[in-house]
């Protein structure tokens, strides 16, 4: 097993430089035990549930160390502490139009609308993730949207725990230092979920100037280890990655979504409003370009086009495992233009063995084209 040390290597006492963003605890456990670092994306869990995953992962990885990535956008962060999230107040700013154009794209594809489709979905108070979080011997916090609020990196400094934030910017990165952020995750625009426009390539070793000594780590269409090596050689730490662990059986991912990543190109995936309220990257499909429609109506801010699009998009993935051909149509996840390398099913330990391997070679070629009489 390849071994590698570098800065957050040290940080976080792990042997590959290699973090891996997932939904699922199984994959978050598997990652570490293989010599990564798992992260879980806490921010759908009620704090009962988040609890219960930790709990599970303390249990399974065999005392690797692994973290926690909670989204806390600036809005929120500028709650009162403490502060509950009326649901019934969210649910009441829904427009009617946006209900009602949920129900058309489905009714359009077939798809019968279930009988919870309205209903609350889950916005968690900040503040009692953080709580749960820190419950545990959890190495790292992360806060994937804006600078984290000041009771996550009070709470981090207190329990020795680096804070690390996901930026899309050189001028975000330097923001995010200023107010003492502990690790820099450069998303370029190839990656999954929320990102900005800039790519890897470039925005990377921006921020790595910006912020140094401050170590940055990788983000936006790394699924191999030939792209782990180049981003180490662009002055990265290491790497963070999400979407190659979506076509592992461990994952989170709905059945038919598995199988169109698995057909996908890496132009098949597109940045969109309609799942989120802000640009994330995800599969294109017809829910997607119904929301590129000249007569859509524009999507909510975050996190009520959330209240509308998440109930929807569950309904949707277990029609299409059952087979509903309208709802294979709509089926959509977030995903990075990595999903063009992701061609088969493997699972999450030999994705970090490949990745080491795929680097190790990387690193050969590189140094093959050294002439040993200049060096």
């Amino acid at each position: 097993m390849v071994r590698m040390r570098t800065a957050i290597c040290d940080l976080l006492g792990i042997d590959l430089p290699l973090l891996a963003f997932s939904h699922c605890r199984d994959v978050v456990a598997e990652v570490s035990l293989a010599g990564g670092f798992g992260v879980l994306g806490g921010s759908m869990f009620t704090p009962e549930q988040l609890e219960t995953e930790l709990a599970w992962i303390d249990d399974h990885v065999q005392g690797r160390p692994y973290g926690v990535d909670i989204i806390v956008p600036e809005r929120a962060a500028a709650m009162q502490p403490g502060a509950a999230v009326d649901m019934d107040v969210l649910q009441a700013a829904i427009p009617d139009e946006h209900r009602a154009y949920v129900a058309e794209i489905l009714a359009a594809h077939g798809v019968r609308a279930s009988a919870d489709e309205t209903a609350s979905w889950n916005v968690p108070s900040p503040d009692d993730l953080l709580d749960v979080a820190f419950s545990h011997p959890i190495k790292l916090i992360a806060n994937a949207l804006g600078v984290p609020p000041a009771v996550m990196l009070e709470r981090g400094r207190a329990a020795g725990v680096p804070v690390a934030a996901l930026v899309g910017a050189k001028e975000h990165a330097i923001r995010q230092v200023a107010a003492g952020v502990d690790i820099i995750i450069a998303q370029g625009t190839e990656a999954g979920g929320h990102c900005g426009e800039v790519t890897t390539m470039v925005l990377v070793p921006e921020v790595v100037e910006a912020v140094a000594p401050v170590p940055v780590l990788a983000a936006g269409g790394i699924v191999t280890g030939r792209q782990m090596a180049a981003s180490i050689a662009l002055g990265a730490a290491g790497v963070w990655t999400g979407s190659v662990w979506l076509t592992t059986p461990e994952a989170e991912t709905a059945p038919h979504t598995r199988e169109k990543f698995l057909k996908a190109t890496s132009r098949d995936t597109v940045r969109s409003k309609g799942r989120t309220g802000k640009p994330s990257r995800q599969l294109r499909s017809s829910w997607t370009e119904a929301w590129e429609q000249p007569n859509s109506p524009t999507p909510l801010q975050m996190p009520l086009q959330t209240l509308i699009s998440e109930p929807a998009l569950r309904h949707v993935d277990a029609l299409a495992a059952a087979g509903d051909k309208g709802a294979q149509e709509l089926a959509t996840y977030w995903v990075g233009q990595g999903v063009g390398l992701m061609n088969e099913v493997k699972s999450t330990r030999n994705v970090v063995y490949e990745m080491a391997s795929d680097y190790a070679d990387a690193v050969e070629r590189v140094a093959r084209t050294l002439d040993p009489d200049t060096v």
